[in-house]
């Protein structure tokens, strides 16, 4: 049960990720806002190049040194974590705050055994000592369902399945108890059976340990199904937030209708419909709305002009015309 009433665990705002290339600078996170209430689930969704991953990573610290973070304000509980010294944030990230990257198969040392690797979690934030970090590294093989736990201590990832391996990422982030997990795109290249389970293993330790928790993913069904609410992003850009409950029904950005329309179930047609063009890089960036090109709703002042910030009446789409908004049925 989310506390209303009480601060938000993690507030982001503003926050901006630049990389230096040889081209010149590269914003490719600009001006994310972001609250997570203690104990609530929140989705982030948008196609690749979109940002979600860059901008979680930047906030773990986990970006090359060619990347430069800004914020107005990043805050953990209250904690402004932006003037932290390296120890202080070493504290939060990996114990309060956790993340299971995507790939298992490339974020698994294949140097090191899977019980080695869990164990060094809890070396590096508990006061366990060697015994006690056996005996809790068994438990939470067992917890996130995998079977014959102390023999799989002494696997490579090699030897594991992808799933399994999944599970062992899940075992690692949550090895501290954190109060935010943040689960970047944890189905990746899992069959569609094994990412069901991976997803319940999920919401069932989400709900178990009362964490918070960011999920990141392409999949707009995985969203309804888990979220209560949603930030869409867009070539870096956040271009809708809206409650879950809401958005499905009643979404205000353009790419966020196409996003929906493109789920199977929603669709009324023969064809599926798609999302013409890709997501704009650093060399071929837009003047205006940056969606405007694949947006066939666009006009001149969509090609040429910013797009303003919406109310949170409207989802705070950054559109010109928000979807089934007066100025908007008046323009088409």
């Amino acid at each position: 049960m989310i506390n209303k009433a009480a601060a938000p665990l993690l507030s982001l705002r503003n926050l901006s990720v630049t990389f230096d290339t040889a081209s010149g600078p590269f914003r490719a996170v600009d001006g994310i806002d972001i609250t997570v209430d203690p104990g609530e689930v929140l989705g982030i969704v948008g196609e690749s190049g979109s940002g979600k991953s860059v901008a979680m990573l930047g906030l773990m610290g986990l970006l090359p040194p060619s990347a430069t973070v800004t914020a107005d304000e990043i805050a953990f509980e209250g904690r402004d974590m932006r003037g932290m010294s390296g120890k202080e944030r070493r504290k939060i990230i990996g114990n309060e705050i956790a993340m299971i990257f995507q790939e298992p198969m490339t974020s698994l040392n294949p140097c090191f055994t899977v019980g080695y690797q869990i164990k060094e979690a809890l070396k590096a934030h508990t006061g366990l000592d060697r015994k006690g970090r056996q005996t809790r590294a068994i438990e939470l093989m067992t917890a996130v369902g995998i079977p014959e736990p102390e023999r799989r201590l002494s696997a490579f990832p090699h030897q594991m399945s992808g799933g399994m391996s999944q599970r062992v990422m899940i075992a690692m982030a949550t090895a501290c108890q954190p109060k935010l997990l943040i689960a970047d795109e944890p189905t990746t290249a899992l069959d569609v059976t094994i990412q069901a389970q991976i997803l319940d293993l999920l919401l069932d330790l989400q709900k178990e340990r009362g964490m918070a928790m960011i999920l990141i993913t392409h999949d707009m069904g995985v969203i309804a199904e888990t979220a209560e609410r949603v930030v869409v992003q867009y070539a870096g850009q956040q271009v809708e937030r809206q409650k879950v409950s809401t958005l499905f029904d009643d979404p205000h950005h353009p790419y966020t209708s196409a996003l929906l329309a493109a789920i199977p179930e929603r669709s009324t047609g023969e064809r599926l419909p798609t999302i013409a063009g890709v997501v704009p890089g650093q060399g071929d960036r837009p003047d205006g709305c940056l969606f405007n090109p694949r947006c066939d709703k666009a006009d001149d002042k969509c090609r040429t002009v910013v797009p303003p910030r919406q109310p949170e009446s409207l989802g705070e789409a950054l559109c010109h015309y928000p979807l089934n908004h007066p100025a908007s049925q008046s323009a088409a």
